[in-house]
């Protein structure tokens, strides 16, 4: 059990683990998720850790299929510039390895944003905390 589970399960959200074998060799961990998981890549989410220029560490949900806008982000946080965590510091902020991080259970509670359209799904899919393993939420 990862974190992510008992974060789920203590806070009585209704989710389902979904396990799938997971490829080393594959190129994008989301992507290979929503394949072997066969749901729509729309509704699968990649939990990706930005740093602000503040040097505060967020957490962005992005469809598997999109990149994170950075400029957007900024926008959307009244901050001037963003960045990518190094993989280092989000696996060390989070609990969690790069391709498995997932926006619930994190080591630090990180402030977290999310892509516009997951308001208008009824499932989404997330990692569980590691790889080949999502919630469906």
């Amino acid at each position: 059990m990862t974190p992510a589970i008992r974060t789920a399960e203590k806070a009585k959200i209704a989710f389902e683990v979904r396990e799938y074998q997971h490829d080393p060799r594959a190129e994008s961990y989301g992507l290979e998720a929503a394949a072997a998981l066969g749901v729509p890549v729309e509704q699968v989410f990649k939990t990706l850790i930005a740093k602000l220029d503040t040097r505060e560490l967020v957490a962005a949900l992005v469809p598997v299929h999109k990149q994170l806008d950075l400029k957007a982000l900024a926008s959307a946080l009244r901050v001037k510039k963003v960045e990518m965590a190094e993989v280092a510091e989000a696996e060390r902020a989070t609990g969690y390895v790069s391709g498995g991080i997932s926006p619930l259970g994190q080591r630090k509670r990180l402030r977290t944003v999310a892509d516009a359209s997951i308001v208008r799904l009824e499932r989404v899919f997330v990692s569980a905390g590691r790889r080949g393993m999502d919630v469906e939420l």
